[in-house]
């Protein structure tokens, strides 16, 4: 990991600490009033990616970092599934569900992108 020093210098990190404020200004509209279990889980999913990035980080070995990014991965597509959920129950719009969508998707193409890097190369 040249070059990083701190979690907060990993772009998958800074990626995804964005879309828990997208995530975040999303549930707290009005659509979700009532809602409390899916704003609850889609809050959780989305700070689990920026948590378990730092934790990973924090683990000091690129085998233990790697898991955590993997689990990182999987909530990015929680909150991906959280979305068409969102989006069938008329809490957003179309458009809403894609820009946030398409920007858990960005997120989850750099962890992959870090996931290559720290196993050398291999597939994610």
């Amino acid at each position: 990991m040249a070059g990083i020093k701190r979690f907060e210098d990993i772009e998958a990190w800074k990626r995804a600490r964005q879309l828990v404020k997208q995530v975040y200004n999303l549930t707290s509209d009005g659509a979700f009033d009532k809602d409390y279990s899916l704003k609850d889980q889609m809050r959780r999913a989305a700070v689990s990616i920026v948590s378990n990035i730092a934790e990973g980080f924090s683990r000091q070995t690129d085998r233990e970092f790697v898991q955590f990014l993997y689990i990182a991965k999987g909530s990015t597509c929680e909150v991906q599934s959280q979305l068409y959920i969102a989006h069938d129950l008329n809490y957003i719009s179309q458009a809403k569900f894609s820009e946030l969508y398409n920007e858990a998707d960005e997120t989850a193409k750099l962890i992959s992108g870090f996931i290559r890097y720290l196993k050398g190369g291999a597939d994610s």
